[in-house]
């Protein structure tokens, strides 16, 4: 019986992944115009890279059919046959029209099936009124032709099966209780991709620079469950304080029109080249120069005294992948979303480094740990970063922690990356050490006692770690002509500052450092309030780029820009201005966090609402 079901679960996985590759290779044909740019190589490796999403979703899709493999080996009959291949062909045929749907909808919205197929399946006369009578028969005919391919294949592998084995009740049906609970296992593992800390997610899938490559690589079955699922949680319509959609464009507006124009300029060269660096977690609370908290990042604060640095800057969330996203895209976050994992909508945003390639730079982004976690390395690769590398590309046999390679080992390579780059030249480094478990090399400072204080021994070690970078690199030829910007993902418990529903959880340190700043401005400080998606906006005004390109990106440096911040808190958001701060709570629909002044209060809290509402009305027009 063990060997019988053994043999079935296998052939279920390759019935799932020959329908899955049957679907590709129609994809490809009704679509080969998109895959012009593609090369050859691209478009076998999409075949190669989908293995794992495809195996994630088949062994998802494995567990009913499995169900009644038991019972009609425990108890056979046609009838519970009939039942086991019943349910495969619906599930083959839910599979089917969804990527039937997915294979027209793609020349028109470039992207894969999504949720939004909701809105339009809520009023099915608009969907047969706006589709031509060609996608309705090329729907019909990817139909049929999948589902014909999916019954042939059923037919192929599971006709002949019987039950050859002679199990009487009172022992098979414990046996099979016990064989359903270990293979559902083994398939819901499959499901989640493995054993590791992250599970699998479609940018498990990703390997090229063409997005039309990934795309044919990402499961669509997985990518549409995938979109339901955030379809389901970020409906947050219900949630979000209502205010007159008019009156929130108003405020909004108001906030951005101030004089774009200044004689602010803070390089000496229009085109360095450019260094990020990410700091996980580093929250201002936690950084000498910035707080009452002394001691922890003496290397950071002495780099500080040498650039200019953000005093009133604030993560616009809590999590990485959004960081990164605000950083280079200059979106602001919303309560409950990661558009990172929406490719179909973060692909519509620009980013710096796409407006830093048409004036010739190279690119590269590297992390410690791993990318798959938020698609954070999908998003870097739908926004034709050229070398995008994690952890899987780090050396064999570097010593490491459970959730990524050390910052001492990523900035190693960070440098080599950097020597092998052409000039002008986008690098980032996303660094890891300073996320839990916090399981860094020690280091001879490393003695902090009290709140947070595996935390801040991480953080010791991390800004010994800048120190060590920053002297590597002054030794390099191209290290005249480079700018670093030092910035957090996003904040952390501190010391003084552990409740991420104050405003001040959400205060990260930024410097710009480099030979390339003016001499007026090292060792200075700005001291305005900022989000991290101001990056974007300052830093293309700076090299002479449209700041257009970046709508909800304000220029930091422009002595005319209003000081403000939105961050996304848990069930919530915050709002900061030079008149204050509050929290608001969607869940309790009230203020739990405010020091404004009782004259302010409420109208900074429409304008924070006004800010949310057009910002997710934005989002949800992509």
């Amino acid at each position: 019986m063990v060997k019988q079901l053994l043999i079935q679960f296998i052939k279920l996985l390759l019935f799932w992944v020959l329908l899955f590759d049957f679907q590709r290779l129609l994809f490809s044909i009704h679509n080969w115009e998109k895959f012009q740019d593609v090369s050859w190589t691209d478009w076998f490796l999409s075949f190669f890279y989908s293995i794992r999403l495809d195996f994630a979703t088949g062994g998802f899709l494995s567990v009913l059919p499995l169900l009644f493999i038991i019972i009609f080996l425990v108890k056979p009959s046609k009838y519970t046959k009939g039942l086991f291949i019943g349910v495969l062909f619906i599930e083959a045929l839910v599979c089917t029209l969804i990527h039937a749907g997915e294979i027209n909808a793609y020349p028109e919205w470039n992207h894969k099936l999504t949720s939004r197929v909701f809105t339009h399946l809520s009023n099915p006369d608009e969907v047969f009124r706006t589709a031509d009578y060609a996608m309705t028969i090329w729907f019909a005919i990817y139909s049929i032709l999948e589902v014909v391919f999916a019954w042939k294949l059923i037919r192929l592998f599971f006709k002949k099966f019987e039950n050859k084995s002679s199990v009487r009740l009172i022992v098979g049906i414990p046996l099979g209780l016990i064989l359903f609970a270990v293979f559902s296992f083994a398939s819901l593992l499959l499901a989640r991709g493995g054993w590791q800390q992250i599970p699998i997610n479609i940018d498990s899938a990703y390997f090229s620079n063409k997005h039309v490559a990934n795309d044919l690589a990402v499961n669509s079955t997985y990518y549409f469950g995938n979109s339901y699922l955030l379809y389901n949680r970020s409906e947050i319509d219900e949630t979000i304080p209502k205010i007159d959609p008019n009156r929130a464009k108003s405020i909004v507006d108001d906030f951005y029109d101030y004089p774009k124009e200044h004689d602010v300029r803070i390089f000496s060269n229009k085109r360095p080249n450019l260094v990020f660096v990410i700091l996980e977690s580093w929250a201002a609370e936690a950084v000498g120069c910035l707080s009452e908290t002394k001691g922890g990042t003496p290397n950071f604060d002495a780099l500080s005294k040498e650039g200019l640095l953000f005093t009133n800057m604030y993560s616009t969330s809590s999590t990485s992948e959004i960081g990164n996203s605000s950083i280079f895209s200059g979106n602001p976050a919303i309560p409950e979303i990661s558009i990172s994992l929406q490719p179909e909508k973060h692909r519509k945003l620009r980013s710096i480094n796409q407006d830093l390639q048409d004036w010739g730079y190279s690119s590269g982004y590297i992390f410690s740990g791993d990318l798959k976690y938020g698609n954070i390395g999908g998003y870097f690769m739908d926004h034709d970063f050229q070398d995008v590398k994690d952890e899987n590309d780090f050396p064999s046999g570097l010593e490491r922690g459970k959730l990524n390679y050390y910052d001492e080992a990523l900035y190693e390579l960070f440098i080599d990356r950097i020597d092998k780059s052409k000039e002008p030249f986008l690098q980032c480094a996303f660094t890891g050490s300073t996320h839990s478990p916090y399981d860094h090399p020690t280091h001879p400072s490393q003695n902090w006692e009290g709140p947070e204080s595996s935390f801040m021994n991480s953080v010791i070690y991390a800004d010994a770690c800048i120190k060590d970078f920053v002297t590597e690199c002054k030794k390099k030829d191209w290290f005249d002509n480079t700018i670093f910007v030092f910035v957090a993902d996003h904040g952390h418990a501190s010391p003084k500052i552990q409740s991420p529903h104050k405003n001040a959880f959400y205060r990260i340190p930024m410097l710009i450092w480099g030979k390339p700043l003016k001499h007026q401005y090292r060792g200075t400080t700005i001291d305005k309030i900022v989000s991290q998606a101001d990056i974007a906006a300052t830093l293309m005004n700076q090299l002479g780029g449209d700041i257009s390109h970046y709508p909800w990106s304000k220029d930091m440096l422009n002595p005319n820009v209003p000081e403000f911040a939105l961050h996304t808190v848990i069930r919530g958001f915050g709002w900061v201005t030079d008149k204050g701060s509050m929290v608001y709570s969607m869940e309790a629909n009230k203020v739990v966090n405010s020091n404004f002044s009782t004259k302010e209060e409420q109208a900074e809290i429409e304008k924070g609402n006004a800010f949310l509402n057009e910002i997710y009305q934005d989002y949800k027009n992509l």
